[in-house]
């Protein structure tokens, strides 16, 4: 999907993890989005995640997810890869915890 740079001027297709409630979709038209990329760091930063059988969840590379959120309407989504499997789910939350706290 396209995702904005934090600068707001251009986006990168890239893919993102959408991040989802059903009472939030009950109601919301739009996602909630998190960057996945493949620049992975030596040492992951604050609200960095390793995305462990990143093949099983359709991605091309090894990859991470990182702390960017962003809201899209959904038809912006060019299409869906995969599905992150328990582990990543449980990764994800912990990086929802870093960057927004309980």
């Amino acid at each position: 999907m396209p995702f904005p740079f934090t600068d707001q001027r251009t986006t990168k297709r890239r893919p993102a993890v959408v991040i989802r409630s059903e009472r939030y979709h009950t109601e919301r038209p739009d996602l909630i989005i998190l960057v996945v990329t493949g620049q992975a760091h030596a040492a992951p930063a604050v609200g960095e995640a390793a995305i462990a059988k990143w093949k099983a969840a359709g991605l091309l590379k090894a990859s991470v997810l990182k702390p960017l959120l962003a809201t899209i309407e959904k038809g912006l989504v060019l299409r869906k890869l995969g599905r992150l499997v328990e582990e990543n789910r449980y990764r994800l939350r912990g990086v929802l915890d870093d960057i927004i706290g309980r």
